[in-house]
């Protein structure tokens, strides 16, 4: 099998070259994202490989389809970024299912710990030897109400760690699982009764800006929000709005719903032109990292291990119990 692999990044190439020498396929590894303009590299392979801030649309779904492309692997569990609609019945499209819940929960524990505590701003005040505390106070997570959004194997993931601190633990899914040691409420008294409230459902048509103004005003005063799952949750103009009034603690964003073409890029040179990310940059209570919850060295070895398997599934036809649809 060959593989047009868009957005390459030096971490992608070394855990996925080695793996598909041994699975036999050739990996064209292209360093420019997946989009209209490139999608002509794809011609004479027979499937590309794309991440998070690939977008397949129509119009390039019907390219691939014009080049006998068999397939879009995505390297990741999200799939929103594909328009599924048009490639129903025409390409398989499959995913990396929970390739490392821990690894997200953990980041997204640590992006929680690091906005309350101020640990990021401690680290540069005292490498400059200012070993005052002044402004860097936080408040004990024991005992305090975390509001959990999603209780798949990240969300579970996230539980277990918030309980080792001593919280209680309130949740909400469509589809609740009662073996969780978890009291499943509506969103609303999720909202109005968390301390905390963390993120971890997938990007839907009923969960885009699930983070808005109402639910905003609906949140007690000085609560700490995490989203480690995809950035469109939240309405960002409306959380820039809560964050003038004082409303939150703390925001901890390792996503953002404008990210591509800034994410996983070096724009230090650059005037960035996204007023609104530039604006919640200026907040001294906002921790935004990169989208990098994922990446662990077991992350990063199931995803190749779990894409190369997806590719060997369509090559020898077997059931690909990974495809999205």
């Amino acid at each position: 099998m060959k593989i047009a692999f868009y957005g390459t990044k030096p971490y992608d190439r070394a855990k996925f070259e080695p793996m598909a020498q041994t699975y036999g396929f050739l990996i064209h590894f292209i360093e420019m994202p997946c989009n209209a303009e490139t999608i002509f590299l794809a011609k004479g392979y027979d499937a590309i490989c794309i991440f998070v801030n690939d977008h397949i649309d129509a119009y390039m779904i019907d390219e691939l389809c014009k080049m006998r492309v068999k397939a879009i692997l995505l390297r990741s569990a999200g799939y929103n970024h594909v328009d599924l609609k048009a490639a129903k019945d025409r390409i398989h499209v499959l995913r990396v299912p929970g390739y490392s819940p821990e690894a997200v929960a953990e980041y997204a524990a640590g992006l929680l710990l690091s906005v309350n505590r101020c640990i990021h701003k401690a680290f540069y005040r005292a490498r400059d030897f200012n070993m005052n505390i002044n402004g860097f106070m936080g408040v004990d997570l024991y005992q305090k109400t975390a509001g959990i959004v999603g209780t798949g194997k990240i969300g579970q993931a996230m539980i277990r760690i918030l309980k080792g601190f001593g919280m209680d633990i309130l949740a909400y899914d469509p589809y609740p699982n009662d073996k969780l040691p978890v009291e499943y409420v509506t969103l609303d008294e999720l909202f109005s009764q968390s301390d905390v409230i963390s993120l971890h459902c997938p990007l839907m048509k009923e969960t885009k800006h699930i983070i808005n103004k109402k639910s905003i005003a609906k949140m007690k005063q000085g609560v700490y929000l995490v989203n480690t799952s995809r950035g469109a949750l939240i309405d960002s103009e409306a959380l820039i709005d809560g964050l003038v009034a004082g409303k939150f603690g703390g925001v901890g964003l390792d996503v953002y719903e404008e990210e591509e073409g800034i994410f996983y890029e070096d724009c230090s040179n650059h005037i960035v032109m996204d007023e609104v990310l530039a604006r919640l940059m200026t907040f001294p209570n906002v921790l935004i990292t990169s989208h990098m919850g994922f990446f662990t060295k077991e992350a990063m070895d199931a995803i190749a291990l779990q894409t190369m398997e997806n590719a060997y599934a369509i090559e020898n036809e077997l059931p690909l119990v990974n495809k999205v649809l």
